[in-house]
């Protein structure tokens, strides 16, 4: 399991296209994208990481409203168990809102 499958899952969910870094070819009026920000080892005993803590950007870009969207976003992210860790809006760029939601999950370390 890692934080990029679980996001496209919920993407998938909510009905947005996803793709990650960036989009490719041409964006529909409605898009995510996910930006992998750290992986760490936060939280462990003995100097031997059991798990570990994966963070990522989901950004929302919409050229209507973004509220509706934003918000079933968010409860979905909430009803999966993600930890949001900061929500803002970005700004209007190139005729696209632009909302982002950060994240943060804890996985244990695959072996």
């Amino acid at each position: 399991m890692s934080l990029l499958s679980d996001l496209q899952t919920i993407a998938e969910h909510c009905g947005v296209p996803l793709e990650t870094g960036v989009f490719s070819g041409k964006a529909p009026d409605t898009y995510l994208v996910i930006t992998p920000l750290s992986d760490s080892f936060e939280l462990h005993a003995d100097n031997a990481p059991g798990c570990e803590t994966q963070e990522a950007r989901l950004s929302l870009f919409t050229k209507g409203s973004y509220t509706k969207l934003k918000n079933d976003l968010v409860r979905a992210l909430l009803g999966a168990d993600f930890y949001i860790t900061d929500r803002r809006y970005i700004g209007f760029e190139t005729g696209y809102h632009h909302y982002a939601i950060d994240v943060a999950q804890i996985y244990e370390l695959e072996e």
